[in-house]
């Protein structure tokens, strides 16, 4: 049990690093790893046409010797040196900090009605043709980002922190990063990119639906329990449809729908209800991954307290 109050430890370190540093503006480690991610795909998908298998092996060349050798670390070093590693570890791979300011860039203009502006922001964080967005468009294209994002880059890494330490928070970064890269269905991607999104899907199934319950619980539950049961099964992706289903739904928003990209219009289901999505919506959704940590840190001391009491 120790370990485990330590790594709660760890990750209030890592959230309080966050919240006061944000991101670093250089060096940032995903930055090289993606850089080095890109150098090997223009190598590998010369021609823009290599296979599953060619993209598995870039995959698995890329992620399985960094994620080994920090196993080793996480072995070999003393105890208090392995705490600090792992909360800087932990606070670089957490965004929580980077995702409120990107959604409050958006949700700043869109309140006063700057449309122009408001385009620009989203379109820093969305891939959907901004330039095609209405004021309601705008602002479900953010509350979608903040709250997908929320999962991917704030509740998966302390799961995966919280599961497999050191290695596993690294791992799922590096999975995530890749799957941000490669995991397109387009021509140069499709195949390629097949083995790193499939591994993300996996990676991040657990967390996904622990993020729904979290933004179920703090919202509107009942709307969120029963749009992430009929909702979710329709979206395309297994683990974006609970999150974003559920959070529209306890946000009493109304998202999704047709979005216009760069291929084209994508027909895609409504999920939530209620509202249509405005500015409020995006600092609603903030609020609510911003509290959803809170409430993974309660249960997890709950936890440890209730361990210390019984045993």
């Amino acid at each position: 049990m120790n370990g485990v109050v330590e790594s709660v430890a760890v990750c209030a370190a890592a959230l309080v690093l966050d919240r006061c540093l944000g991101e670093p503006r250089r060096w940032h480690p995903v930055v090289g790893f993606g850089r080095l991610a890109g150098g090997i795909e223009r190598r590998a998908n010369r021609s823009g046409q290599a296979g599953v298998a060619r993209g598995a092996a870039a995959t698995l060349a890329l992620v399985i010797p960094i994620t080994l050798l920090l196993w080793v670390v996480a072995r070999t070093l003393a105890p208090a040196l392995l705490l600090v590693v792992e909360t800087g570890a932990l606070w670089l791979a957490l965004s929580l900090r980077g995702l409120a300011e990107h959604g409050l860039a958006v949700a700043h203009p869109l309140k006063e009605h700057r449309l122009d502006d408001a385009r620009a922001q989203v379109a820093r964080i969305v891939s959907r043709d901004a330039a095609a967005l209405d004021e309601p468009g705008v602002a479900a294209a953010a509350t979608e980002s903040m709250l997908e994002n929320g999962a991917d880059a704030v509740f998966a890494s302390l799961f995966w922190f919280l599961v497999a330490g050191l290695p596993g928070v690294v791992l799922h970064r590096m999975v995530n990063t890749l799957d941000a890269m490669w995991g397109y269905r387009t021509p140069r991607f499709d195949r390629f990119g097949r083995c790193a999104a499939r591994l993300d899907d996996a990676m991040n199934w657990v967390p996904a639906r622990l993020t729904a319950l979290t933004y179920s619980v703090l919202g509107n539950t009942r709307n969120a329990w029963r749009c992430w049961r009929t909702q979710a099964p329709l979206w395309d992706s297994p683990n974006a449809g609970p999150v974003m289903a559920a959070g529209a739904g306890a946000l009493a928003v109304r998202l999704g729908g047709p979005a216009s990209y760069a291929t084209g219009i994508k027909d895609r289901p409504w999920l939530g209800n209620g509202a249509e999505p405005s500015a409020g919506s995006i600092r609603d959704a903030i609020r609510m991954v911003r509290r959803g940590v809170g409430l993974w840190l309660v249960v997890l001391l709950l936890m440890v307290g209730v361990w210390e009491l019984v045993w």
